[in-house]
């Protein structure tokens, strides 16, 4: 029986109270489908993954386009749905909070805010506009019911300013902003991640792992990380196999070697519909 947004919502809460699980990130409703059938127990989307598939680079796609595609990827399956919603679709506080209420009635799960701001030349949103940011993100949330995680994103790493330390006063200042979980795509080491792990403790912290990496499940676990989430690299894999596949191809060979039948693919969609 599918479950209701309030039991998808209760169910995630959950699953960040203790230990470490993995959200993968599907980026479309088939991929989305054939994780469930793996068992996780939750996924998240991406904005990268979800922009390459419509011919896009990631964060050029509007608004409504990125609300039909969480609606899309919550109605897939009965797992709850965590939110890649970018920058929150607005620079001033009253812009994101509209933005948020949108994404909420999507049904998702949870939800993030990154405090890039799209220009190179200052990449980071001030802290104190950050925080304005975030809490209206916040408001936004409880005004509905107040049962959709909040995510607060550092974006540091993947904004040219790999800073630890300024990271971590920025997830400080989410933390107390009212962010249910944090996050600081691009950190590495162990060392990096126990001391965001610590700063922002007792709060869960997500870890991006998007490209092979000699920590295992278990590793990441001990230092305390929550949950892991992958990016685009699932998406990322396909489009590498796709590519390879296209590229024998316009050479003149028919290598598909690593793709599956199509009746396997048929089964799995008319088993899972």
């Amino acid at each position: 029986m599918p479950r209701t947004a309030a039991e998808k919502r209760a169910a995630f809460r959950a699953l960040h109270s203790s230990g470490c699980f993995v959200l993968p990130n599907p980026w479309d409703a088939g991929s989305a489908r054939f994780l469930r059938t793996l068992g996780f127990k939750a996924l998240a989307t991406t904005s990268s993954g979800f922009a390459w598939s419509t011919g896009h680079a990631d964060n050029s796609l509007p608004r409504e386009v990125i609300l039909a595609h969480l609606r899309t990827i919550v109605e897939a399956t009965d797992l709850p749905v965590n939110a890649d919603f970018e920058s929150g679709f607005g620079r001033d506080p009253e812009e994101v909070a509209e933005s948020v209420t949108l994404a909420v009635a999507t049904g998702v799960a949870g939800l993030s805010i990154e405090d890039s701001t799209g220009n190179p030349a200052a990449p980071l949103f001030p802290v104190d506009v950050a925080v304005q940011r975030l809490s209206a993100a916040r408001r936004a949330i409880d005004q509905t019911g107040g049962d959709t995680l909040l995510i607060g994103r550092a974006e540091n790493f993947f904004a040219g300013k790999p800073d630890l330390d300024d990271a971590i006063a920025r997830l400080r200042a989410y933390a107390a902003a009212g962010a249910d979980c944090l996050y600081a795509p691009g950190i590495q080491t162990r060392e990096q991640i126990e001391a965001v792990v610590a700063a922002v403790a007792p709060k869960p912290v997500n870890l991006l792992i998007g490209s092979t990496s000699n920590l295992t499940l278990q590793e990441v676990a001990a230092l305390g990380v929550r949950r892991i989430s992958v990016g685009g690299a699932l998406a990322r894999a396909a489009w590498g196999g796709f590519m390879q596949a296209a590229q024998a191809l316009a050479e003149g060979r028919f290598d598909f070697s690593g793709a599956t039948t199509g009746a396997q693919l048929n089964a799995l969609f008319t088993r899972d519909a």
